[in-house]
């Protein structure tokens, strides 16, 4: 068997935000690097061809005195300047050919300076470990007609000082970028974040059920205001389908369960009449049976269809979710199906406690019904179905339990959706809409639906948020 391979792990924050920061910043920070390196490297460069300038002017001076009065002259001229200095920071010497230093500003020269073959001048740096701080000497070197060197220079004590003191400067600018290049990446994440929350948030609250509801543009017209603009028009859309489709179906609703309700005024009239006459006419029971489940599955779906419509209860509205108590509710479902239950032989259990929750209390009672009735429905005589309530510290737990025939682990989430019945359950009474009438009414109410294994039987369980 191969090796299971493991996704490679990176470096990167998995955020997008958090990513965007990153990148502002480290482009922040890093233009400020490089402009700040280029602007050391411009002046470093400046003050060093200053530097050779003032070197090229005193190494022409003494050139000019080998010139015009001989080495004698230059030897002279030499001691001179270094007895008395016009800059305490030149440096000169006169280096025979053996190293030797002749006369100058050093007893030996702390570095080689001997010219390449055939060069007649050229530039060196060395440290001057003879003065405190051994500064960095820029010097010339100049072949006389003898033989000898002549070295002229610059302590760039001055010009270093500078550079040094541009170095900490760029240092403490470059701490300042950081935390600047933090703060404009952050903020900039942050404005961007905050423009994409607004969709996001009405995307799940349009979800939700809240299909009026729009993104805000600020009429800027940039990307994001251009998406805010296209998303709406995707909603405006999408309300438009939704609602023709809503109103058809109400309609068709409406349209057909007038007839029906005269058709089955007309059949029971029918039955009646044959009642007086010779006896009940099993025709007619079965058609009055068959209209009535015809006028229940309309109902249900009318129901079903305004569940839908409404939006998600919001807990911060008193007016819109009030607080009930689902335990109150749920012994009203079991005082009405009671009776239904006796006549079968079916025990029902309570096992509730006070659970304060928001929601409708109209809506809550149907959902409790349409449990229940399955529950009863589909348990055998003389079994048992058990109802309980818990409240927690952040949910209600809502489950109902009977020892039915149960549902296939396959078919849990199936049995969820419209007019979808089992095989097993075709032969009994029902719409096939009253566990979507429940699911309905748990979205509204923002609770979790899941249907368990009771072994034997079917645990309905429902988790509410706590109010």
């Amino acid at each position: 068997m191969s090796a299971m391979r493991t996704p490679a792990r990176t470096l990167l924050p998995r955020s997008t935000s958090v990513r965007l920061a990153v990148a502002v910043a480290t482009a922040f920070l890093l233009a400020c690097v490089l402009l700040g390196g280029g602007v050391y490297l411009a002046v470093s460069a400046l003050l060093d061809d200053d530097a050779r300038e003032v070197v090229r002017a005193e190494a022409g001076g003494l050139a000019a005195t080998y010139r015009q009065s001989g080495r004698d002259g230059l030897l002279a001229e030499i001691r001179r300047r270094v007895a008395a200095p016009d800059d305490p920071d030149t440096v000169y010497a006169l280096v025979a050919g053996d190293g030797r230093v002749l006369a100058g500003s050093y007893a030996r020269l702390p570095v080689r300076h001997g010219l390449h073959a055939g060069r007649r001048q050229d530039w060196i740096e060395f440290h001057d470990d003879t003065t405190d701080g051994a500064p960095r000497v820029l010097a010339n070197l100049f072949r006389l007609a003898d033989g000898e060197t002549l070295l002229t220079g610059l302590r760039t004590r001055s010009e270093d000082g500078f550079l040094a003191l541009m170095l900490d400067s760029a240092l403490v600018a470059l701490l300042v970028a950081t935390a600047l290049g933090a703060l404009v990446g952050g903020f900039t994440a942050r404005w961007v974040s905050r423009r994409l929350r607004s969709l996001d948030a009405t995307a799940a609250r349009v979800g939700a059920g809240e299909l009026g509801l729009r993104a805000p543009v600020d009429g800027s017209d940039d990307a994001f205001d251009r998406l805010a603009h296209r998303f709406n028009a995707m909603l405006d859309r999408i309300e438009d389908l939704l609602g023709g489709v809503r109103h058809a179906t109400d309609h068709i609703a409406h349209d057909l369960r007038t007839p029906l309700t005269r058709l089955r005024h007309q059949l029971e009239q029918l039955r009646q009449r044959a009642l007086a006459r010779s006896g009940a006419e099993p025709e007619l029971d079965a058609a009055i049976a068959e209209s009535d489940q015809l006028l229940q599955s309309f109902g249900a779906l009318l129901r079903l269809a305004r569940i839908e419509a409404q939006p998600m209860l919001d807990a911060a509205s008193p007016e819109q979710a009030p607080r009930v108590d689902l335990q109150a509710i749920a012994r009203d479902a079991l005082e009405m199906y009671a009776p239904i239950a006796a006549q079968r032989g079916i025990v029902l259990r309570e096992r509730t406690a006070p659970a304060p929750v928001h929601g409708d209390a109209d809506q809550l009672f149907q959902l409790l019904v349409n449990l229940l009735d399955n529950a009863i429905k589909f348990a055998p005589e003389g079994s048992a179905a058990e109802l309980s309530v818990a409240a927690g510290a952040q949910s209600v737990q809502l489950e109902i339990a009977d020892r039915g025939p149960g549902i296939a682990e396959a078919d849990r989430e199936r049995v969820l959706d419209r007019f979808v019945r089992l095989e097993a359950h075709r032969g009994s009474p029902g719409t096939g809409l009253g566990l979507s009438l429940v699911r309905a009414i748990a979205r509204r109410h923002d609770a979790r639906i899941e249907l368990l294994d009771n072994a034997p039987g079917l645990r309905v369980r429902i988790v509410f948020p706590a109010a």
